[in-house]
């Protein structure tokens, strides 16, 4: 695959390793039934369009919207001696309007 802009190669990571896990918390449950929103943590290395064909191919929905946001990790205490939790990559993927990535239903 190249980029289209430089035509440079482009690695790309299997769909199943570029989505690392789904984010459910009262706020993404709630996002998801107002809004079609899904979120999802993702590889450190993932782009917006890499994660959008992933989730299309993977749940067989139309990705209408990718944002990525990156959090930095927390500094925690165990005992006496401080350590930091590690950094993460969010995607927030807005779904076409009446399509349901059937995964999260009943959660």
């Amino acid at each position: 695959m190249a980029d289209p802009k430089s035509g440079a190669p482009v690695a790309t990571i299997a769909d199943n390793r570029l989505i690392v896990r789904p984010i459910i918390t009262e706020k993404t449950t709630r996002s998801r039934e107002t809004m079609g929103k899904y979120a999802f943590e993702v590889a450190e290395a993932a782009t917006k369009h890499a994660v959008g064909r992933a989730i299309e191919r993977m749940f067989g929905v139309k990705v209408r919207k990718v944002n990525l946001v990156r959090r930095h990790g927390k500094m925690r205490r165990v005992r006496s001696k401080p350590g930091w939790t590690s950094d993460t990559k969010r995607a927030i993927v807005t779904v076409e309007a009446g399509q349901k990535i059937v995964f999260f239903e009943g959660i």
